[in-house]
């Protein structure tokens, strides 16, 4: 009995040390990519931009700290259990059923715990939810089973996006990469207008660290800043109907000229406020009637007349 447990027990301890090692090893044998899933890799992937940055920190500095913790904790307390009071160690147990001391601390430990991790994540939902003021707005509108970008700042009109087929993408962007991407500048505050047309759907892109819901008949918004170009995937995380899994969601960070171009060449302008603004007042002058040139003429006060001549006196009678 006793070779038996101690060949468990070696057992147990090469492969905890070989899965050990694999964690260890699996980001040096795994390139990470960004904007886009990496083959083997493991955590979260790469982020590229202030919010996504501060949603992994939260996650592997707060959270799984705290889930590696208890998850020891309630291990080392199993395994003292098992080998302290099993019925060879401990064959007449306890007769008592409560303990007023153990039972505070482990009623206040895990409120305490809930505590931390809300200061954290209050902080994270603020930074969420106060979108510094937008240098551009995207209205993305879900359908089943493509995206439409707009671009309302721009006067770029709704253009659909769809899945790019396999022929033309490759085997690592292959239902990733779209025909139509959306397209922003690199370190610009961009602000999504997220809706949907039939059903719901959701907007998420791990680099940006956005997951938003794109609901009928309601806008919500979420906002990111790219700090790099290139391109970056994501896809629709709302069970949506039967070709969920074939609506990506690809957006091209570029330049500012490159953007510049893209506007242009999609019919729009990057002048458009002030375009509208010279349109009105062009509008408003138009309207104003116009002054006649007789009037002009007139002087504006009226002369005054001139006293009437004194009629002469009556002679007098005789």
């Amino acid at each position: 009995m006793g070779m038996g447990m101690r060949a468990m027990a070696r057992i147990g301890g090469n492969f905890a040390l070989t899965a050990l090692a694999a964690f260890a090893a699996a980001p040096a044998m795994a390139q990470e990519l960004v904007g886009q899933p990496t083959p083997g890799g493991l955590g979260l992937q790469p982020g590229a931009s202030v919010l996504a940055h501060e949603a992994a920190w939260f996650h592997n500095v707060v959270l799984m700290a705290m889930m590696i913790g208890i998850s020891v904790l309630v291990l080392g307390l199993l395994l003292w259990i098992v080998i302290r009071y099993n019925k060879r160690s401990n064959p007449t147990p306890a007769r008592w059923s409560h303990n007023t001391p153990l039972e505070i601390v482990w009623t206040v430990v895990p409120v305490l715990i809930l505590v931390v991790i809300a200061l954290f994540s209050f902080r994270l939902l603020f930074a969420y939810h106060n979108a510094p003021e937008a240098d551009l707005r995207v209205k993305v509108t879900g359908n089943q089973w493509n995206w439409g970008y707009e671009y309302p700042d721009q006067s770029v009109s709704e253009f659909i996006s769809n899945m790019l087929p396999e022929d033309q993408a490759t085997a690592q962007t292959y239902r990733l990469a779209a025909d139509e991407p959306m397209v922003v500048p690199v370190g610009k505050t961009v602000h999504l207008l997220i809706t949907a047309a039939d059903v719901i759907h959701a907007v998420a892109l791990p680099a940006f660290g956005i997951k938003v819901d794109a609901i009928p008949g309601r806008v919500n918004q979420a906002w990111f800043k790219a700090e790099q170009t290139g391109d970056f995937y994501g896809q629709c995380s709302e069970l949506c109907g039967v070709d969920h899994a074939f609506m990506p969601i690809h957006i091209k960070v570029v330049t500012d000229a490159e953007f510049a171009a893209w506007v242009a060449s999609k019919g729009g302008s990057m002048t458009k406020a002030a375009d509208d603004a010279a349109a009105a007042a062009a509008a408003t002058a138009e309207a104003a009637p116009a002054v006649p040139a007789a009037d002009a003429a007139a002087p504006t006060d009226a002369a005054p007349a001139a006293p009437d001549a004194a009629a002469p006196d009556a002679p007098a009678a005789q």
